[in-house]
């Protein structure tokens, strides 16, 4: 020991460690109109909190059907004002592209309007250029604005992003065996590294309706970095799926069945365009989360949705009564019901529902409930992997966690919980191998899915009248 003569101080580590958890956190991959941006992101996780943040990333266009990712943007923001979400942008102009070639554009009002939209702005060639400024107006449709006198048609070649090339193998993506690189879905993996934020709902809009995407989209959930657990929300295709009779068949050819997977019939519309149920499910359960201290306790169903009717793809409207709305939540499929309050959500089931009937797989609030209560406990003691197993580390997690798990009680968020640290779970030969185990029960507050009043003449009351 060094000689010392005074005073000295030292300092010991806190006893209690505060609990970690983050927010619900959306990740979408998709297509974008990236021409209109500056800097283009292909395949590279984008954290978006805010409208023009996600349009500077990744332009906007209300075209849904071609560009999957501004149905989320204005989801989330224009309808939800909620965030932030993660975006994941498939479309490459290098590769998904087609050519025009030598098309005659006439003059209005000193411009030329070149009415294609998703035009790549350094392809633009003009036989007989002529000095201009190139602009984009809110169609997403390119000027050419002359700085010089100028009159006539002119002639003029190009090329334009094509989301009719994108194949669902590149929404699935992979790894680039020369780079590295991850692509599609394969690249929610890089979102926490970069983001230290927790994927929580994984969504592809349109092509989850693709039942080797939706497996994808399940396995991911099911454990992302190795540690983390998600919920993908997917929907049927409604352009196959015309009647909520046929559904079931859809979900079950079509594999989906797992606690992993909420999936929902038909779509959602708002005036003249269409939203994915799912899209619109992933907004409201962030924002349930968020009005909650971002623990997700709260059940999507019987809540207002952003919509006006329910239709298939091709327009026609879809309406369920509540009978018909029911048989689609008794196989596990959520959908939407013009009911008391409203346009609603209705559904509590994950779609393992009816085949699964335990509660913990079965309700998407448990569910949910279950993945925050894990993804907390990584982040929250990540911290003490590595140190020693000693008494006072075994406290330490244990005291933690029972304030912790006994504020949310108080709170009303679960129904009661604790953490145990026992002896059967932890034999010698785990503890010289460098492994502990703790136990947590809890019970979550699961929804109350019927309310029933029985109702019964009394007979007494008849004195009344004397």
């Amino acid at each position: 020991m060094a000689f010392r003569h005074g005073v000295t101080g030292n300092e010991s580590p806190t006893r209690l460690i505060a609990a970690v958890s983050d927010g619900i956190t959306p990740v979408y991959v998709g297509t974008a109109p990236i021409n209109l941006c500056e800097k283009q992101y292909i395949n590279e996780p984008m954290l978006c909190s805010s409208y023009a943040e996600a349009v500077e990333y990744f332009g906007y266009s209300d075209d849904f059907k071609n560009y999957t990712l501004c149905e989320a943007i204005d989801t989330h923001f224009s309808k939800f004002n909620i965030g932030p979400i993660v975006l994941i942008n498939v479309l490459d102009p290098s590769k998904h592209r087609k050519e025009i070639s030598n098309k005659s554009i006439s003059q209005i009002n000193g411009m030329y309007l070149l009415e294609d939209t998703g035009i790549i702005v350094d392809t633009v060639v003009i036989i007989s250029s002529f000095e201009h400024t190139k602009k984009f107006n809110e169609k997403g449709q390119l000027l050419l604005i002359p700085k010089e006198e100028k009159s006539g048609a002119i002639q003029v070649s190009y090329s334009t992003l094509d989301p009719s090339a994108i194949k669902a193998k590149e929404i699935i993506g992979g790894i680039d065996g020369e780079t590295g690189k991850k692509t599609g879905l394969e690249a929610v993996a890089d979102v926490f590294p970069k983001y230290r934020k927790v994927p929580s709902l994984l969504l592809a809009p349109k092509w989850s309706t693709d039942s080797t995407v939706a497996a994808v989209i399940e396995a991911k959930a099911r454990k992302i970095n190795g540690h983390f657990q998600a919920i993908g929300l997917v929907d049927l295709d409604t352009t196959k799926v015309k009647k909520y009779g046929d559904a079931t068949k859809a979900k079950n050819d079509n594999n989906i069945s797992s606690t992993f997977l909420d999936v929902s019939f038909p779509k959602i519309a708002l005036g003249k365009q269409q939203y994915h149920i799912s899209t619109q499910k992933a907004a409201l359960l962030q924002l349930l989360a968020f009005n909650s201290e971002d623990v997700p306790f709260k059940s999507p169903s019987n809540q207002n949705m952003k919509g006006d009717s329910s239709v298939l793809a091709d327009g026609t409207a879809i309406r369920l009564g509540l009978d018909e709305a029911n048989y689609l939540n008794s196989q596990g499929i959520s959908t939407v019901i013009n009911w008391i309050g409203g346009w609603r959500f209705w559904g509590n089931r994950t779609s393992c529902y009816p085949a699964v009937s335990d509660p913990k797989d079965a309700f998407i609030v448990s569910r949910m409930m279950f993945n925050w209560l894990i993804n907390s406990l990584v982040l929250t003691y990540w911290q003490k992997v590595d140190s020693p197993t000693n008494k006072v580390l075994i406290e330490t997690i244990t005291d933690s966690i029972n304030i912790w798990l006994n504020g949310l009680v108080a709170a009303g968020k679960i129904i009661g919980a604790r953490v145990e640290f026992r002896r059967a779970d932890n034999p010698t030969t785990s503890l010289l191998d460098g492994k502990i185990k703790f136990k947590l029960y809890f019970t979550p507050a699961l929804p109350a899915e019927e309310i029933i009043f029985d109702l019964e003449i009394d007979t007494k009351y008849y004195e009344n009248l004397f």
